[in-house]
């Protein structure tokens, strides 16, 4: 069975929204069989929004769009899905209540703009959504299915889990998808595909190993599909189980997870505590890592130290090492990392200190030098990054591995 998601919107196609729909919708029916055919982003025009229906809806059995259902005359969206999936607009008394719901929940009063949400084409069905205003729309042709859903994430990503069991009870499927991950590190990627493969090229034919490197990682992603959903769950363990053995020290974690997520997982497992020293990071380390549920039994706090004076009267660091080696050195590195675990009382910290750019770089330590740590009972460890790219990718690359400096030092 074959699906195309369609995403509707100006603000996406101008780069001033990032598209995460696709990604939640694909995450959502990939599990259940579903072929994703493909992702066509559309403006908010009548006849892009309708050229690009009419060439999913030959192409697969399912499309589902978002985007375009808003109160404002440039959401265009279901009016132009009443031209092509035939009907007149009409005003649902449910949705209106919907509506009327969730203004009075945000203190608000519902006008006649808000109201005009609830006219919907006669030639759907509609699902209620719980999360917000604008309703999610269910059209049929030719034992094909249309679903339209808001454009804000938040509810699309919210409401995916009752489309996917009504799509599944309206076509109903015997197929099974598994996905299996390993993260992997300290190899490259060319280095690893030659390590595997053999072992990849003996793969049944119904499995597929995927690579997909981020920086400082390497997410392996073992795919299988059959219909026996026993016997495939067997076959992916068996196949996951010789992927381990190769892989070998490189394994940073069994399961798809962030650098933020390995870390803590390594503390539980040492029942250790967690705080962060960080100057050039400004605290992406501890965003990352409080995005995680559940951290707080783990995660103590976090000191950001931008400037020297919060490094030496916060973090204990030493004026005079600042002034002989500077801040971005393995001496100042180092007694920010062990600064943090006295402030904070915390078992492990891990520290950065760099030159992010675009300016402040220097012949010694040009932009891209990024000075890290990572500070255990047992021990800190520290190591030099050289990270090209610009500001936003040097601090992501150093937050990134710092927390693996860490994970490793737990291992």
């Amino acid at each position: 069975m074959r699906l195309r998601i369609i995403i509707i919107g100006d603000e996406i196609l101008i780069g001033q929204v990032t598209d995460t729909n696709s990604g939640a919708i694909a995450r959502t029916f990939g599990p259940l069989g579903w072929d994703i055919a493909g992702v066509n982003t559309v403006p908010d025009d009548g006849q892009a929004i309708c050229t690009a229906v009419e060439s999913a809806m030959t192409d697969a059995d399912l499309v589902v769009c978002t985007g375009g259902l808003g109160p404002t005359k440039d959401d265009i969206t279901k009016h132009v899905l009443a031209d092509i999936f035939g009907g007149s607009m009409v005003r649902d008394t449910a949705v209106t209540e919907n509506i009327r719901r969730v203004f009075e929940l945000r203190g608000l009063r519902m006008n006649e703009l808000t109201a005009m949400q609830a006219d919907v084409p006669s030639s759907c069905r509609v699902i209620q959504n719980r999360l917000g205003t604008a309703p999610i729309m269910w059209f049929q042709r030719d034992g094909k299915v249309l679903v339209s859903m808001p454009g804000v994430p938040f509810e699309t990503e919210g409401m995916l889990p009752e489309v996917a069991r009504e799509v599944a009870a309206h076509f109903g499927s015997d197929t099974v998808l598994r996905h299996r991950c390993l993260m992997v590190g300290g190899i490259s990627e060319s280095a690893l595909a030659q390590r595997l493969e053999p072992w990849e090229s003996a793969l049944p034919a119904h499995m597929h190993l995927a690579y997909l490197p981020t920086p400082g990682l390497i997410r392996l992603r073992l795919d299988g599909r059959g219909n026996d959903a026993a016997a495939l769950d067997a076959g992916m363990d068996r196949e996951l189980a010789a992927l381990k053995a190769l892989v070998g020290d490189n394994l940073r974690y069994d399961g798809d997870a962030s650098a933020a997520e390995i870390v803590l997982a390594a503390c539980r497992r040492k029942g250790y505590t967690l705080g962060t020293a960080e100057s050039c990071t400004g605290g992406t380390i501890a965003s990352r890592i409080t995005a995680v549920a559940g951290c707080s039994d783990v995660f103590l706090g976090s000191v950001v130290s931008y400037a020297n004076d919060v490094k030496t009267g916060v973090l204990g660091v030493s004026a005079r090492d600042i002034d002989t080696h500077g801040a971005v050195s393995r001496e100042v590195v180092t007694q920010m990392a062990e600064g943090a675990r006295r402030a904070l009382g915390c078992d492990c910290a891990v520290a950065t200190s760099g030159v992010a750019g675009p300016g402040g770089g220097s012949a010694d330590k040009p932009v891209g030098t990024v000075w890290i740590a990572a500070s255990t009972p047992a021990r800190t460890e520290t190591r030099l990054l050289h990270l090209p790219g610009n500001r936003a990718r040097v601090i992501d690359r150093a937050a990134t591995e710092v927390l693996l400096l860490l994970a490793g030092e737990l291992d």
